[in-house]
């Protein structure tokens, strides 16, 4: 007779494939770059799926951000702390900005990149196009959070405004204390399910790469790239080096993590970003990622969704470079007090400028049109490879929204950092499954995980 102990052996786990999934990717990548130089004609029509895969993962944007925060918020008893973690969440991203916009002033006042380019007709025109497609200013940027209606911040796709009621509903649910659990069961259900659809978007993701990248090699070609490789080369030689050596020192002395090992924990989020050149297409794997490592659940709701408005480290150093270039370009050098004015300027009206490839260029013509009108006509000479330089902008914010979720919740004492050095170290794998800790329990209420233990199922 068999014995009693087999019967109750549990179920073996599931393998986990998502590798191959990621492996597809990167030979879509590679595909679509052949693609691109062997038939540009044809490889210009496939934009099209690019575009389609990125805006299937923008969809679920907003509601993976309102039930993030509002578990967050609405799981924390005291107000005061999540004014706390929003309050220095703000307060870094502002010096970081600084920061990155005086890396920027440097490394282009070295290089003078735009020596030597040429302006035609319709290189002006693109852009006088391009500001008119830009916010007016900071008037509109303000109201411009407000939603029309409760529900409109879903519907239209605003990250800030969906912030917004978020943290109201956040709040509110607080204020209710007991008779709001029900509600933030119900919306950690509805988040779970919302992790699952984008788990099944995912698997579209080497077809969106494919044809993101083989439409940009196509409408680029060769020539632009030789001509502009100055510049390109300096951008990303400079992002690479703000995140090695600026993000990497903060995060050693300020927090002890080594970077290094958090950007290969978040490798698959780097080479998503890589394929689609939008940091938005990571937004909800890396709010999940974070409060896997350990970070608490308030300060990944409020750190990372306002991050990707507000910490635009690799849009800052492109506005400086990019102004400079232009400047350069047209023979209209700008004295140190003018690039200074210029870029402050646009360190306000970049926010929300995050997570959508080509926002950059539409930020850089509006404050060009604010503050020097004649450079506008030198936005286009730029317009060429804006494609690969969002890739740079996206990977770098991307990785100081990162950064500074684990920073945020050390300041606060919000991240266990035994099961940080545990994740790191690859003894605790993320679930990629669900893109959610398998260990939570459904009948518990919502509660942050910072001080948590919990193990995922190994795959």
């Amino acid at each position: 007779m068999a014995e009693t102990g087999t019967a109750t052996k549990p179920p073996a786990a599931k393998r986990d494939r998502t590798h191959y999934l990621y492996i597809a990717v990167i030979v879509a990548v590679l595909l679509g770059i052949a693609v691109g130089f062997i038939w540009p004609d044809f490889a210009k029509e496939l934009k099209p799926i690019g575009t389609g895969f990125v805006n299937l993962i923008k969809m679920m944007i907003s509601p993976i951000i309102f039930c993030t925060i509002v578990l967050g918020v609405g799981s924390v008893r005291k107000a005061a702390k999540i004014g706390k973690v929003g309050g220095l969440a703000l307060g870094y991203f502002i010096v970081m900005s600084m920061v990155a916009l005086a890396i920027g002033l440097l490394v282009g006042n070295i290089l003078h990149p735009g020596d030597g380019m040429h302006l035609t007709e319709a290189t002006k025109e693109v852009g006088h196009t391009a500001a008119k497609d830009a916010a007016e200013g900071p008037v509109d940027f303000i109201l411009g959070v407000i939603p029309h209606t409760l529900v409109s911040a879903f519907t239209e796709g605003e990250v800030l405004q969906t912030l917004l009621v978020a943290l109201l509903v956040g709040f509110a649910l607080q204020a209710m204390g007991r008779s709001g659990e029900p509600v933030l069961r119900g919306v950690e259900h509805i988040q779970k399910l919302v992790f699952r659809v984008l788990g099944m978007i995912m698997w579209a993701a080497p077809l969106g790469a494919f044809g993101a990248m083989a439409a940009v090699i196509g409408e680029t070609g060769v020539d632009a790239l030789k001509a502009l490789a100055t510049i390109m080369v300096g951008f990303y030689v400079t992002c690479a080096l703000f995140v090695g050596i600026v993000l990497a020192l903060i995060l050693r002395f300020a927090a002890g993590f080594n970077i290094f090992t958090l950007l290969r924990y978040l490798g698959r989020e780097f080479l998503l970003i890589l394929s689609t050149s939008s940091s938005e297409s990571a937004l909800p794997r890396l709010i999940a990622k974070m409060e896997h490592l350990g970070v608490s659940r308030p300060v990944v709701g409020i750190t990372v969704p306002t991050g990707y408005s507000f910490n635009l480290d690799g849009t800052m150093i492109y506005l400086t470079m990019a102004s400079l270039f232009i400047a350069d370009a047209m023979d209209q050098p700008m004295s140190v007090g003018q690039q200074i004015g210029l870029l402050l300027f646009m360190m306000i009206a970049s926010k929300g400028a995050a997570g959508v490839s080509g926002s950059g260029i539409a930020v850089l013509a509006s404050g060009l049109q604010s503050h020097k009108p004649a450079l506008v006509d030198g936005v286009g000479l730029i317009i060429g490879i804006d494609r690969f330089m969002s890739e740079a902008r996206a990977l770098t914010n991307f990785a100081g929204n990162a950064v500074a979720t684990l920073l945020i919740g050390t300041w606060t004492g919000e991240v266990d950092r035994d099961r940080v050095q545990r994740v790191l170290a690859g003894e605790l794998p993320f679930d990629e499954r669900t893109l959610l800790d398998s260990s939570d329990d459904d009948s518990e209420v919502p509660t942050p995980r910072g001080g948590e233990a919990k193990e995922p199922v190994k795959v």
